[in-house]
């Protein structure tokens, strides 16, 4: 995808084991379940890397940690935290997550996608741009980062996307 790796060899950490999810308490298909922040975490963590073979869980950019959820005022927070603080793949990382939220979550929640404080360089210049919906949406008309998106969100090795 990128002609010269920012991060050339980055640290690769071994992945959490899945825990099972509880079996919803009521059988009504209409009954409200609630999200948690191991469901937002599933949900994520399997996205691939952008210059890497490697998910954003192995990469520690994504951690169940860093996820807030505020299910009653339908808020997810997923603060990520990229590899390198010069990231120039942080906005694309961040777009990949909202996307995938965009896509799993029903669509009453408020997404804030941000990067960890102080491990970016331009941390408030891509805060703004990932959690701005025009902008945001503009990127969405844009086939090649589209298809960015959807490789880095694309099942690997059986593992549900």
């Amino acid at each position: 995808m990128v002609s010269e790796l920012i991060n050339a060899n980055p640290v690769v950490y071994e992945k959490k084991e899945r825990r099972a999810r509880s079996a919803p308490s009521c059988a009504d298909e209409y009954t409200v379940e609630p999200i948690d922040q191991l469901e937002i975490f599933d949900h994520l963590r399997d996205i691939k890397d952008p210059e890497h073979p490697y998910s954003l869980e192995e990469l520690k950019v994504i951690t169940e940690d860093a996820i807030e959820v505020d299910d009653s005022n339908s808020y997810v927070r997923v603060t990520f935290t990229p590899t390198v603080e010069h990231c120039s793949m942080a906005t694309i990382i961040g777009l990949c997550l909202r996307v995938k939220l965009m896509r799993s979550l029903p669509s009453r929640y408020k997404v804030d996608i941000r990067i960890a404080p102080g491990s970016h360089a331009t941390e408030a210049a891509v805060n703004k741009q990932l959690n701005d919906k025009e902008r945001v949406a503009a990127a969405l008309e844009n086939p090649n980062l589209v298809d960015m998106v959807d490789e880095c969100l694309a099942p690997t090795n059986g593992l549900a996307g």
